[in-house]
């Protein structure tokens, strides 16, 4: 299906205008036609204009990348999913000992270990740093039991990118280079700062609505690279993307990764307790979920100034890219993407709401502390809704300084389901409050469970 290009270079940019986003860049993939479009600037203080080959942050999409160079690694008969980490890495540990003999790659695959893995330490930028972050690692301690339920671990991701490294005998960076990105004919992917300046690279912007400004830190560590820490075009995001839809083959017809590997990272792994906001549930990398009957996976990207989200449809061989360096980049999403799939034949399913009339719900009940890894919620009744208070705290407190969000105002939708938002913000996020299969108490929100603090609740 053959999209009007300006159509959609006019929606990005009223979009992008709307919600304050300084550049974006965006790329849709229908059947064999790419259309793209671009927007802005990529740096406010420069003016440099963002375009199409633009690089951005792709963040945690990165992820897919890492898992993808793990299942080529069983692809080769060096790695079993289920066996225990430290089968492969002697050296790895986390404060529990139990955790530290049992916990598997497909744990880490599907976010289900448990460990508290918001870990954003600085290890040096050379190519040891994976394995110092790795050793840095003895001091996490649990959100929940291995399995008890689903909780979003970045740690567990740089864990992994320390075991294509052991396995493959290089940095991880040059094996994905040799092994994915330079296979699939893709240059412009880069890992270190001082490759993305050769390239149009973009700045990530922060603060209040209408006032942002550059960020103070561009990258995040290096040694997080596996975890977050890709810079890409869109259209590179949506070359990777071929390759699963293409179950494992390069354009050119060169086998990368398995047809049994591409489909086993989308088989369902774990329910998301929160199915609102990303999917409902999570894959062996990617995050799955269902629109109008048909099935969907993808990925989103936060770094510091810089969003990514990332959606592919294959019954439609439909995939959406979005690339952006600050601003209200989730409501650019839920404005664009419907209309973009709607396009191409396939409904996105309505966004999460506060119901009405508001269920009749004990707000008392939800009230209470909650924290994990460099994180903190606090909850409180007010009048119809509740008050949660967030705060960034540990080694991205830093890097952050100045940028304390504001409160959530998250008012019910049903018993345990709050719909949450800021006051600058037109989209919904979700928080759920639900009993984890340890039978302990979490708020579950921006993909992670937060167990309940003592019995002040």
């Amino acid at each position: 299906m053959t999209l009007d290009q300006q159509h959609w270079v006019d929606r990005l940019a009223a979009l992008a205008e709307r919600h304050d986003v300084p550049g974006a860049s965006l790329v849709i993939l229908s059947g064999d036609e790419v259309t793209t479009a671009a927007y802005g600037v990529l740096n406010r203080r420069t003016a440099v204009t963002a375009t199409p080959d633009s690089l951005f942050q792709i963040g945690s999409i990165t992820k897919v990348f890492t898992a993808t160079l793990v299942m080529q690694l069983v692809d080769d008969g060096l790695l079993d999913l289920d066996e225990p980490i430290v089968t492969y890495l002697p050296a790895f540990r986390v404060a529990d000992d139990v955790v530290t003999k049992q916990v598997s790659t497909r744990h880490l695959l599907a976010h289900t270990s448990g460990i508290d893995g918001d870990l954003f330490v600085s290890t040096g930028r050379g190519d040891d740093c994976i394995e110092k972050y790795v050793e840095a690692c003895v001091a996490l301690r649990q959100t929940h039991p291995i399995g008890a339920t689903m909780s979003y671990c970045n740690s567990g991701y740089v864990v992994l990118g320390r075991l294509v490294e052991v396995l493959r005998g290089q940095p991880w960076h040059h094996v994905l280079r040799e092994r994915l990105t330079a296979p699939l004919g893709l240059t412009t992917p880069t890992v270190l700062a001082e490759e993305a300046i050769l390239h149009r690279a973009a700045v990530g912007h922060i603060g209040p609505a209408g006032r942002l400004d550059v960020v103070p830190v561009w990258d995040l560590p290096r040694a997080t690279s596996p975890a977050g820490g890709l810079n890409a075009t869109a259209a590179d995001v949506i070359e990777f993307v071929r390759l699963h839809l293409r179950d494992g083959l390069a354009a050119d017809g060169t086998r990368i990764l398995s047809a049994a590997s591409a489909a086993a990272m989308r088989q369902p792994q774990v329910e998301v307790p929160n199915p609102y906001d990303l999917g409902s549930h999570w894959g062996l990398g990617w995050i799955l979920t269902t629109w109008d009957g048909r099935s969907v996976y993808g990925h989103d990207g936060s770094t510091l100034g810089q969003g990514a989200l990332l959606r592919v449809c294959p019954d439609a061989g439909v995939a959406v890219c979005l690339t952006a360096n600050g601003g209200r980049v989730r409501d650019l999403y839920h404005d664009l993407f419907p209309e973009i799939f709607a396009e191409t034949g396939v409904q996105m399913p309505p966004r999460l709401e506060p119901a009405s009339p508001p269920p009749d719900l004990d707000l008392q009940t939800y009230a209470g502390s909650f924290a994990r890894e460099g994180y903190q919620v606090s909850v409180e009744p007010k009048d119809d809704r509740l008050i949660i208070h967030t705060k960034v705290t540990g080694s991205l407190e830093a890097a952050l300084a100045g940028q304390q969000q504001p409160p959530f105002e998250a008012f019910p939708v049903m018993p345990g389901v709050f719909a949450m938002k800021q006051p600058e913000s037109t989209s919904w996020l979700a928080a759920v409050f639900y009993r984890g299969g340890d039978g302990s108490d979490y708020l579950h929100i921006g993909a992670r469970a937060n167990p309940r603090l003592g019995t002040d609740g």
